[in-house]
């Protein structure tokens, strides 16, 4: 199905990323299509049935011969939802987690044009995860307030993969990861293309069958761990800086330590001594750097500002 440019209804589509999922596909096709045009299922190398019941229920499936991960999946969803000319796509997992109930509540800032991009939050007023587990919680916590140092957006649940996107949102994002970081990745990408950005609380479920496909601990470190690195890009002065300043302030303790036993043995002062040194020369470094990196990233966002009249 593609839109018709003649139609004045908005053309909706929601879209998921579907890896054997045949336990719940059925049911959340059936009731996403109460709220959509069109329902589009990005199949990542299923082996079970998600497919053939998919399309027995109504939505078009997308074939991946091999598992290409959450980003390669949405990669995949957003160039068919550019050629089928939508102008809002939804996403949403297949596993039930999200309520297709909370779809027009979703949608509601992108259609009426007061945003770009809306997500569905567990932690803004009115919104909640039932059953969430208290570890995964703290692990969202720590991993947005880790993306927004980098980001500056404020966005509560950077982990939230119920989103609705508007045609200049789809023609605009672009995104490299074929994993989960890729959550983190489209947040960045929307501020820096200044795409409007908002939360629109919704009840996400962990009392459904299987639940994310990912385990805590491994989605979790991919995606601190890019978004560490992408704060270290931004924030150098920050991420360098203060562990390097500890280090030094480290070194130059352990030193005065040592220099107070210069009048005992020799052997016992050499190791603490060269333990001193060898901190204080990292920590060091690690400020020198930062502020270098820090210097350089103004340097070059004058230059822009200056030059093309980017900010």
């Amino acid at each position: 199905m593609i839109r018709d440019d003649d139609s004045a209804k908005p053309f909706i589509v929601a879209g998921m990323p579907m890896y054997n999922e045949e336990e719940t596909i059925g049911t959340v096709v059936t009731t996403t299509l109460r709220h959509v045009d069109a329902v589009i299922c990005i199949d990542d190398g299923s082996s079970d049935s998600s497919a053939r019941i998919a399309e027995a229920c109504g939505a078009t499936v997308i074939r991946h011969r091999v598992n290409r991960g959450y980003g390669g999946a949405l990669k995949t969803l957003f160039i068919r939802a550019k050629e089928m000319n939508v102008d809002a796509l939804v996403v949403l997992d297949s596993d039930g987690q999200h309520r297709s109930e909370d779809i027009p509540k979703l949608l509601k800032p992108v259609l009426d044009g007061s945003a770009d991009f809306a997500i569905g939050s567990r932690f803004v007023e009115g919104g909640s995860g039932t059953h969430m587990p208290a570890y995964r919680r703290l692990g969202i916590k720590v991993i947005t307030a880790a993306s927004n140092l980098s980001s500056d957006l404020g966005i509560k649940d950077t982990q939230s993969g119920f989103r609705a996107f508007s045609r200049t949102a789809l023609d605009r994002l672009r995104f490299d990861s074929e994993g989960m970081e890729l959550s983190l990745e489209m947040l960045e990408d929307a501020r820096e293309k200044q795409l409007d950005i908002v939360e629109v609380p919704t009840v996400i479920r962990y009392d459904v069958p299987k639940g994310s496909n990912f385990t805590a601990v491994s989605h979790g470190f991919t995606v601190l761990t890019w978004a560490m690195l992408s704060l270290s890009q931004k924030k150098p002065l920050l991420v360098l800086g203060l562990p390097g300043f500890g280090l030094l302030a480290t070194g130059a303790a352990m030193g005065l330590n040592a220099a107070r036993g210069v009048t005992t043995q020799i052997d016992s002062f050499v190791g603490p001594g060269l333990s001193a040194v060898w901190i204080g020369v990292l920590g060091l470094s690690l400020m020198a750097t930062g502020l270098v990196l820090q210097s350089a990233r103004g340097f070059l966002r004058h230059l822009l500002v200056r030059e093309f009249g980017l900010d």
